[in-house]
């Protein structure tokens, strides 16, 4: 049963992505678990991406249990390459779920992609997800030149929870002088598990993600232990010396607000931001892959990401 058919119209949706919104189930992680059933199945329902131009290889990378990585390489890229971790509240995704996106950003930008399967909530709580991802990030430093990259040419990035999985690392890479990280690649990044900005108290009934979903995915990802600046980015006190940004931003997201003052507090500790507000669209809308706007967006974070790393 679809969920937003009965629904008032939401004011300033795109009407492209709003005509799909019957077709969104609704999902409120109570049951994280059993949630991942039903996020396979959404994206798997995406459209196959064109893998034609591109060399996939999975491996393991030797840190705790064993991280899946799948590494999406297109003919004639670089030596630059993104540590991308996908979304669904740290909670939900793999690397199957995420390889519409990963190989789709491979493809438009031209440059490795290193998808990040990391252990997943409530099962695994934080700090695991983290240190699976930083143990990729530092995998892919150590082993740049058989990689064929170069180290101080990596990224890191994704979407949803794995952008603030991707801010955390560059937090922790500085502290702890760990592997260069050039470029942050932010996409509607969750970053705040306070949710005391106005998008956040006020989109509690908004498409695919809201507030009392965003709760209970930072409820199994702290495991209710006291969030850390790692955990959540928007914590930190200081915010300079990190690499530059590129956040985006869904104006029907309750993580709208929190990004834009991340992005804010970067600009006002000396680090290169840019941030896009996209109007009209809500967490995820880019999935629509027929909408105008999200051709945009996804043509847009290839672009930024080969800027940031053939530049």
């Amino acid at each position: 049963m679809t969920w937003w058919a009965g629904a008032a119209r939401m004011s300033g949706m795109d009407p492209e992505l709003e005509a799909f919104i019957p077709l969104f189930p609704r999902a409120d992680l109570r049951d994280p678990i059993a949630e991942r059933d039903s996020f396979a199945v959404l994206a798997a329902s995406v459209a196959p991406p064109d893998t034609t131009g591109l060399e996939i290889e999975d491996h393991v990378v030797p840190a705790g249990p064993g991280v899946p990585i799948r590494v999406y390489r297109p003919r004639q890229a670089g030596q630059g390459a993104i540590v991308w971790m996908h979304g669904g509240g740290w909670v939900m995704g793999d690397l199957d779920t995420e390889h519409p996106w990963a190989a789709r950003l491979a493809e438009v930008s031209g440059t490795v992609v290193i998808s990040v399967g990391y252990r997943l909530a409530p099962e695994h709580p934080f700090p695991a997800a983290l240190d699976d991802s930083y143990a990729v990030l530092a995998w892919a430093a150590e082993h740049a030149g058989r990689l064929g990259l170069d180290p101080a040419r990596i990224a890191v990035g994704g979407h949803s929870a794995g952008g603030g999985l991707a801010a955390g690392m560059a937090l922790r890479a500085r502290d702890e002088h760990g592997p260069r990280i050039c470029f942050q690649l932010l996409n509607q990044p969750g970053l705040d598990d306070r949710q005391q900005t106005w998008s956040a108290r006020t989109f509690t009934d908004t498409p695919w993600m809201n507030r009392d979903k965003v709760s209970s995915a930072w409820g199994h990802y702290l495991g209710g232990a006291p969030a850390t600046p790692y955990a959540a980015p928007a914590r930190a006190e200081d915010l300079t010396g990190l690499p530059p940004a590129y956040i985006a931003t869904a104006e029907l997201c309750p993580n709208r607000d929190e990004d834009i003052v991340y992005a804010t507090r970067l600009l006002q500790a000396g680090v290169s931001v840019e941030l896009h507000q996209w109007a009209g669209t809500f967490h995820g809308s880019q999935a629509i892959l027929s909408a105008e706007v999200s051709q945009r967006q996804i043509a847009e974070l290839g672009t930024v990401l080969h800027r940031a790393l053939t530049g």
